[in-house]
């Protein structure tokens, strides 16, 4: 926060720039940092660099039009590395899949140096960067593993029965709404409750709603907030993280019942480093919430609009589901409750396939990592230097539309990943076996920790759907890809799509 003698001496220049010949002086400086950063130029033994003609931005709207197109051109054109200037940064992209453990492995290469710029701009976190809080906090997704993932699960499957209990108990009618819609309200309300717990008092359902109005109006400038705008250009984003923040606070979670294991574990943690009145500590809350929700929810509107849309799929499903509550002498009907255990989960391979060719479709997430220092990139053509100060990315989108690897990959496949009735998990490109074939979750120190229990979560909720409900389209539209987040997770759809549901009689 600037202190007033900073805020007083700023305001003759403040005044100056905002005459129409101080904005004009101000555009002409900016344009002149702007091209300044673009006169890089390739030294020997670097790869290709490709910069494009507007300064600052470079290829960033050539790549956020069509990603995977865009990607496939430079990679014939190029080689499978080069390096693209997007919005002020130099990149160099990672296209062979052979060489991501380089990526993954190179002391030289930092996730932290990234993700620390991130989190500060996304949820205002200043004091997460000591070694020590870092460390403690990543100490906590052991909680989302073993016997602790077990007590998540069990909890998350009772919470999204709760979600649709009042609907269970209806007259067997239509009900008709939007797809993104439905999924957003039932992940959001079924995760939060999961993990931070259920708010007391009547007003449970009102303070739920207004808390996911409000996260997704944040989570709509996302994208914004992580790059070099300034929040307070971005209209009320800047009010509605304080909100945010605010309602996550120690003093606020106080009053919400039914902490998880894990969120009790960080707020323990961040008692230590901060005061209990301290705001920051929201700001880490927003942060786990948003890594809770933000993927999973796009993630299970494809899910759901692919099964949709291929009754054959849903068909399989439904009797794959069918056959395991039999198995385990469960009856179905909306008087009844499920229970799976993981292993039980884990033996449905067409649900499983289901959810990750959703993902393959969908997951536009990159792997990005700061180069410390100036190095040198092997690969099977020639090696590569690589400056200090760059990015080194990979983005498995393009390998997950290889037609080397993944058969019309362009089609939706519900069995692609299930072989012999079993999962498969062997794939190939080049004649040799690929150890890295799908990475909507990322790699090696950025991998998502909370993936087992986002895929959890999608597969309970389709159950769920898949058990009590009959499910039909209604819009028969198709839909494409919003592309907004390009190597950013799982994209949106471009448009909502209606579809009904009505309780099996």
């Amino acid at each position: 926060m600037s202190s007033g003698m900073d805020h007083f001496s700023l305001q003759p220049l403040l005044l100056q720039l905002l005459s129409s010949r101080g904005l004009a002086l101000a555009g002409l400086l900016l344009l002149l940092v702007l091209c300044l950063r673009a006169r890089r130029s390739r030294r020997p033994g670097e790869p290709p660099l490709i910069k494009g003609w507007l300064p600052y931005f470079g290829q960033a709207l050539k790549l956020q039009k069509d990603p995977i197109g865009f990607m496939k051109t430079l990679q014939k054109q190029h080689g499978d590395t080069f390096t693209l200037l997007l919005g002020g940064k130099y990149i160099t992209f990672i296209m062979d899949p052979y060489q991501y453990p380089f990526v993954m492995k190179n002391h030289k290469l930092s996730f932290k140096v990234f993700s620390k710029n991130i989190i500060r701009k996304a949820f205002s976190i200043q004091k997460f960067m000591t070694s020590e809080l870092n460390n403690e906090l990543r100490d906590c997704y052991q909680l989302l593993q073993g016997k602790s993932l077990d007590t998540l699960m069990d909890n998350m499957m009772q919470n999204l029965q709760e979600v649709f209990e009042h609907q269970l108990f209806k007259t067997t009618n239509w009900d008709v709404t939007h797809l993104l819609t439905f999924c957003t309200s039932a992940v959001f309300e079924a995760t939060f409750t999961t993990i931070y717990g259920k708010f007391l008092g009547a007003d449970r359902k009102k303070l739920i709603t207004e808390l996911k109005e409000d996260f997704l109006k944040f989570d709509n400038k996302f994208t914004h907030l992580i790059s070099d705008v300034p929040i307070e250009l971005l209209g009320n984003t800047k009010s509605i993280q304080k909100k945010l923040i605010k309602c996550l606070t120690s003093e606020k979670l106080a009053k919400i019942q039914g902490w998880s294991e894990i969120v009790q574990m960080r707020q323990d943690i961040l008692e230590k480093y901060y005061t209990s009145k301290d705001v920051e500590i929201g700001a880490h809350h927003l942060g786990f919430l948003w890594a809770s929700v933000a993927n999973t929810i796009p993630a299970m509107f494809w899910a759901m609009y692919y099964l949709l849309r291929h009754p054959e799929a849903m068909a399989v499903l439904r009797d794959e589901i069918d056959h395991l509550l039999q198995s385990t002498g469960q009856k179905q009907g909306s008087g009844f409750s499920i229970h799976l255990t993981r292993e039980q989960l884990d033996s449905l391979v067409y649900l499983e396939s289901t959810i990750l060719e959703a993902l393959r479709l969908c997951s536009f997430s990159s792997i990005i990592r700061y180069v410390e220092e100036d190095l040198t990139l092997p690969s099977e053509t020639r090696d590569y230097f690589l400056r200090k100060g760059d990015l080194i990315a990979i983005f498995p989108a393009v390998l997950h539309q290889d037609p080397e690897v993944f058969e019309a990959p362009e089609e939706f496949r519900f069995d692609r990943f299930v072989e012999n009735g079993k999962k498969k998990t062997t794939f190939f490109k080049r004649g040799k076996k690929l150890k890295f074939y799908l990475l909507p979750f990322g790699l090696g120190a950025s991998k998502c920790p909370g993936r087992f229990l986002a895929v959890i979560e999608i597969k309970q909720l389709l159950i769920i759907l898949l058990t009590y409900f009959d499910l039909e389209i209604v819009d028969d539209k198709p839909i494409q890809l919003d592309k907004g987040r390009f190597l950013l997770g799982i994209q949106y759809p471009d448009s909502d799509v209606l579809f009904r549901y009505k309780v099996k009689s």
